[in-house]
């Protein structure tokens, strides 16, 4: 299926983990992706019937993101679909939060995405999309979690809104909002953490990454062409029961 062929997708923080398995997705069935991350090794790669455009930039580093948009409006001259999934949990009851920890996971969390869609947007034709990737933690209350759940429920008001402000071009803007899921962020949660949420897991396991990605690739394609503005939960039925 090459649901994106033709299509112009960038994935802020695809390198690894959900954006990974999400900017191979949209290459695979078709797509022109350019994907961000820190850690990426540059290159060029054929995948699929797709391309998947590596590269280095730092998405918290607002500089190195303007100049990331302004080599993608040069080299492609638009983008059909902005997926953005660049973010970090760590672990901090309320006596243990400080700003490092605060300013870090906002800024990464809530600032680079705000941009990064002020970026994707000042280039995107009417009829885009736009896929922001939350958490159910927006929803709930993980002891230790409490800043990054705030984070993520910005995220999912951030996306009320542009949802609206987008619509008179016709660009749609969701969220796909994954449970625990088997990364290498959930791998460095503690064995506390680990357990006592897979016994809230009604399916009784942590989801995949291709998993999450195929939410995202659904809400990023014609096939979920009236509906804007939701959070698609996949999470086991964690939040939802």
């Amino acid at each position: 299926m090459d649901r994106f062929s033709g299509k112009i997708v960038v994935v802020v923080g695809g390198f690894g983990g959900i954006g990974g398995a999400i900017a191979e997705r949209f290459a695979a069935e078709g797509a022109e992706v350019y994907a961000t991350s820190r850690r990426a090794e540059e290159g060029d790669f054929e995948v699929g019937t797709g391309k998947l455009h590596a590269r280095r930039v730092d998405a918290s580093d607002l500089a190195a993101l303007s100049a990331f948009f302004e080599a993608v409006s040069k080299e492609a001259g638009r983008v059909d679909v902005l997926a953005v999934n660049a973010g970090m949990s760590e672990y901090a009851t309320l006596d243990g939060v400080g700003e490092d920890h605060f300013d870090r996971t906002f800024n990464l969390n809530v600032r680079t995405l705000l941009f990064a869609t002020q970026g994707a947007t000042a280039i995107m034709p009417d009829g885009g999309s736009i896929v922001l990737v939350g958490s159910i933690a927006a929803a709930i209350g993980t002891k230790g979690y409490g800043v990054y759940g705030a984070t993520k429920a910005a995220v999912r008001s951030f996306a009320r809104t542009w949802a609206n402000e987008l619509a008179p071009r016709n660009i749609r803007v969701n969220v796909v909002a994954p449970g625990p899921t088997d990364t290498a962020m959930m791998a460095a949660a503690s064995d506390e953490v680990r357990d006592t949420l897979m016994q809230l897991i009604p399916l009784g396991r942590m989801g995949r990454v291709d998993e999450v990605a195929s939410a995202a690739l659904f809400l990023a394609s014609d096939q979920s062409s009236f509906i804007t503005g939701v959070e698609l939960p996949v999470d086991g039925g964690m939040a939802q029961v």
